[in-house]
């Protein structure tokens, strides 16, 4: 076991319309390299996170950009000293980031990338309008200062709200910035944007976890945490682990005193989650539990 974990959040938007071919060479590749993690795989492109040892990660990144069709495969790159991820899986989707929208392609059009250098100066306009493209949970832990929240649950919510809040006559001519946590939503977001007619706007490239890692702390306008979809749950500047838990009944976020909260019961229930779900659903997952106490006693 490596003392140390290259954690690789990675997309590209390509077509790979063979990419149902692709799983199970993809998968015995991640287990000759002992890569852990989900990647998923979709007509248009590739997305997921992968964690291994250093040379693990350089050598199945060697072996994804040696297709052709993913050469400029960009990806993200931070450390824990633990695992973040149990297992590895390879998933087919009909879109790797899930939108709803069909023909939303965003290798024919998409918002202006800005780095994250040049972003505070974006936001410091006072005539930007700063939306936050992911989901109620992960806006609740931690955002840029200003931005909107669109209260989605999930990202196929986000069209519709676009068009319930800016319209396009009333809001055509404004100037739209937009993040999210890798850039791969607002890849699909922008694009969406601009098929409706919107000129002017805006995302930022490599997405908050860019920001976090190359914008100094002194200098951001990111306040809290930042929500990630791995074991660490959040991360903060110099993506170092953040504050939160993970309630592993519903998936959401949990701080330090809501596992002292009388509704949190580890692996059943958060304050959160403990009313929607049924009694016979909490006795299932308490025997999850109990099965996974067991395994890691």
């Amino acid at each position: 076991m490596p003392d140390t974990y290259i954690i690789a959040a990675l997309y590209h938007f390509t077509k790979l319309e063979d990419f149902k071919d692709l799983r199970v060479p993809l998968m015995d590749h991640c287990k000759q390299y002992n890569i852990t993690g989900t990647l998923l795989l979709a007509a248009e492109g590739i997305n997921g996170t992968i964690a291994g040892s250093r040379s693990d990660i350089d050598s199945i990144l060697t072996y994804l950009r040696s297709d052709p069709r993913l050469a400029n495969l960009d990806h993200k790159e931070s450390t824990d000293t633990q695992n973040p991820f149990r297992r590895m899986k390879v998933r087919l989707k009909k879109e790797i980031v899930t939108m709803g929208v069909p023909d939303i392609d965003p290798n024919q059009t998409v918002g202006t990338y800005v780095s994250p250098q040049d972003w505070n100066n974006l936001l410091n306009d006072p005539d930007t309008i700063l939306v936050d493209t992911r989901n109620d949970y992960e806006y609740a832990i931690g955002t840029f200062k200003n931005a909107i929240d669109p209260q989605t649950e999930s990202f196929r919510e986000f069209p519709e709200w676009i068009k319930q809040n800016l319209p396009t006559e009333q809001y055509k001519d404004k100037k739209i910035a937009m993040f999210c946590t890798g850039g791969i939503r607002c890849e699909k977001a922008t694009a969406y944007m601009r098929q409706l007619g919107f000129p002017n706007v805006y995302h930022l490239k490599g997405g908050i976890l860019k920001y976090l890692e190359t914008v100094p702390e002194e200098q951001s306008l990111w306040e809290g945490d930042c929500y990630v979809f791995d074991g660490r749950v959040s991360v903060k500047h110099n993506l170092v682990p953040g504050n939160f838990d993970m309630c592993y009944a519903c998936g959401l976020p949990i701080t330090q005193s809501d596992t002292t909260h009388a509704d949190y019961e580890p692996g059943v229930s958060c304050p959160t989650c403990i009313s929607q779900t049924t009694d016979k659903q909490k006795d299932r997952f308490r025997d999850r539990q109990r099965q996974l106490t067991t395994t890691q006693s």
